[in-house]
């Protein structure tokens, strides 16, 4: 993390958090006109936006601390409901429900300070009860542990009206980044029969929703900057290439996460912006290493590493848009490794290696993959045909999206995922890679690798911190279960009236109440 954001995260912030959140909303520029900036001119307040988003019906939740396939559900989810922080322009975090936090001397203890005049949709003001409530509901979710590391339901409480206390198992100095992603505020006590319609405190209201669509309407009560639109209507596509005939036919106005075979399509297209967010997505292949697994030997997983053609992936995979990855998760980070030698192409070690570990090449392996995203399957099939180079007999088994979900994820022994961030390296670490991580999905115990963690999120020492995120990283990439072979550009289509879109990746990208239409 860069000096900038340890400081953020050490001394908390008393900067406003409108201010903040405009900032990481992209704010509005009067001098340039780019692609997905915006344009010329001073927002104008009205008008609907049509949002289309992937998603599947089998994978429809409502619930904001369920896991959320659909991006279809993220993107509503986000919007009606607020997380405590959020990714941030200039810093990693930044303030949304949550306008300040601090640190104990020890690490353990973070105090947050909740934004004043914060209500819910219904008029009920928020309240640090409800925040405890939601962050123990949360925890008490099969991913909770994951998505709040460290921390015990019991360990998280409220004092007074405005501030809550959330203790650590052990010091982690990070923590506060760690409640971007999935800390969705509800009113305390709500059902789970509820939950589907129950009031948020985000920028926009729901209206109505069906089928995986939804018409969303402004919050004119929002403790927040701004929001220009009178409303957003989403609608769920199945597939990237559905979703961007219907932004040329003009059927919606912006097309979320289109990929890269929307923008070849688009590029030529005046009436059309293409927003390239450089290094937006992950794609990896998990190898499962726990026991008994055909991958749980080291040796294996560095022999599937070395298979691949990570060039020719990028290139045919992602057309271009993206570039080649080293095996470790968030490569946007500051201090992201660049130090340690890219790994190449090398059948020949490959094979000596799958030989030492008496991988047996007379088998098939599936290697299962969705199409929740744009290349996934692709990405998948490519490796199949590369890996046959090497000997090794691959199968590309697709699944429906529900089913992946239910029955192979954080299970299987083969498997394609994705990932929306890329700025944390820590980030990754704590929700999939640490034993203890909820989403562990390859089911990964070292010893090294949960030391280093421990030692990165736990010292106040820069020179400690840093070793130890080097050493981190270097694990990550030696015999990890991951083979990142590349990161993909996130890319949206917007009509050409669509005005201040977001550019920051990941959940940061899902922030939409800047945005104004010409």
């Amino acid at each position: 993390m860069g000096v900038t954001r340890r400081q953020l995260l050490w001394a908390g912030t008393g900067m406003s958090v409108a201010g903040l959140l405009a900032a990481c909303s992209g704010g509005s520029d009067d001098s340039e006109a780019t692609a997905g900036s915006g344009g010329t001119g001073k927002p104008r307040t009205g008008g609907t936006l049509r949002v289309g988003a992937l998603g599947h019906a089998s994978a429809i939740t409502r619930d904001p601390h369920g896991t959320q396939a659909n991006e279809s559900d993220y993107l509503i989810l986000a919007l009606v409901f607020d997380t405590l922080t959020i990714p941030g322009a200039k810093e990693n975090t930044a303030p949304r429900l949550a306008t300040s936090w601090e640190p104990s001397a020890d690490l353990k203890t973070w105090t947050f300070r909740l934004a004043k005049g914060a209500v819910f949709h219904d008029g009920t003001p928020v309240t640090a009860d409800d925040v405890v409530w939601s962050l123990k509901r949360l925890r008490n979710t099969p991913s909770g542990a994951a998505r709040l590391p460290g921390i015990q339901a019991a360990n998280i409480s409220a004092r007074g009206t405005d501030t809550v206390v959330v203790v650590s198992d052990y010091a982690n100095a990070d923590f506060p980044l760690m409640t971007r992603f999935s800390s969705f505020v509800m009113k305390k006590g709500t059902k789970d029969a509820d939950v589907a319609k129950a009031p948020g405190t985000g920028p926009f209201k729901l209206d109505w929703f069906r089928g995986g669509n939804a018409r969303l309407v402004r919050n004119d009560t929002w403790y927040g900057p701004d929001v220009y639109l009178d409303a957003i209507e989403v609608t769920m596509f199945e597939t990237p290439q559905a979703m961007t005939n219907a932004l040329l036919a003009g059927q919606i106005d912006l097309a979320s996460n289109a990929g890269a075979v929307a923008a070849r399509t688009a590029a030529s297209r005046d009436d059309v912006q293409v927003l390239r967010r450089p290094d937006d997505m992950a794609m990896p292949i998990v190898m499962r290493t726990a026991k008994g697994s055909p991958f749980a030997d080291e040796r294996v997983r560095e022999a599937m590493r070395l298979v691949v053609d990570r060039e020719a992936m990028v290139k045919q995979v992602l057309s271009g848009y993206g570039t080649v990855a080293n095996d470790i998760l968030g490569t946007g980070d500051p201090d992201y490794a660049k130090d340690i030698p890219q790994r190449k192409r090398d059948l020949a070690k490959a094979g000596q290696l799958l030989k030492d570990a008496g991988f047996d090449l007379s088998k098939t392996y599936e290697l299962v993959t969705t199409e929740d995203i744009s290349g996934l399957a692709d990405s998948a099939t490519l490796f199949a045909n590369q890996a046959r180079e090497a000997g090794i007999k691959v199968k590309v088994v697709k699944q429906e999206s529900g089913a992946f979900w239910e029955k192979t994820w954080k299970s299987g022994d083969f498997y394609t995922t994705y990932w929306g961030t890329n700025d944390s390296v820590v980030f990754y670490a704590s929700k999939t890679m640490v034993s203890e991580a909820g989403q562990n999905e390859a089911g990964w115990d070292d010893a090294g690798f949960d030391a280093a963690y421990r030692t990165v999120i736990g010292s106040g020492d820069a020179k400690k911190r840093a070793a130890a995120l080097r050493e981190l990283q270097q694990i990550e990439h030696d015999r990890s279960g991951y083979l990142l072979w590349g990161m993909a550009d996130g890319i949206d289509l917007a009509a050409s009236t669509v005005r201040n879109l977001p550019k920051l990746p990941g959940y940061g990208r899902v922030q939409l109440e800047g945005v104004w239409l010409r």
